[in-house]
């Protein structure tokens, strides 16, 4: 019982997040220039490493990942929606171009795109 009624949880969690997802990736698009993006993704790198695939786990992995879902993080942090002053300070110099590009390039990266959250997130 106990075992379904967790199973019923993670359901109510990942359904409403999985459609927004899919909502997202029909409406925001990041239709910017790759190789620009290579160029303005030094700073990131910092962080981020040199191929998207950060080892520290408090960075997360940008290679492979949605070119929408990183343009719509970016934008969020620039606008102050998501609470982080490092990516604030970032975006916050960042044109809607820029963001298209750096969106663009990680997007290109051998890296593993999640196909669910399972192991993703925490009980």
């Amino acid at each position: 019982m106990i075992e379904q009624n967790r199973i019923l949880a993670m359901n109510r969690f990942t359904a409403p997040l999985a459609l927004a997802m899919l909502l997202v990736a029909g409406v925001a698009s990041a239709n910017g220039d790759a190789e620009a993006g290579k160029t303005k993704a030094v700073t990131c790198q910092a962080c981020h490493s040199l191929d998207g695939n950060a080892s520290d786990p408090q960075y997360p992995r940008l290679a492979g990942q949605y070119a929408n879902y990183i343009a719509k993080a970016l934008h969020e942090y620039k606008n102050d929606e998501r609470k982080n002053p490092i990516m604030k300070g970032f975006s916050a110099t960042l044109s809607d171009a820029d963001i298209d590009d750096l969106a663009a390039y990680f997007s290109k990266l051998p890296g593993g795109k999640l196909v669910d959250l399972h192991g993703h997130v925490s009980e």
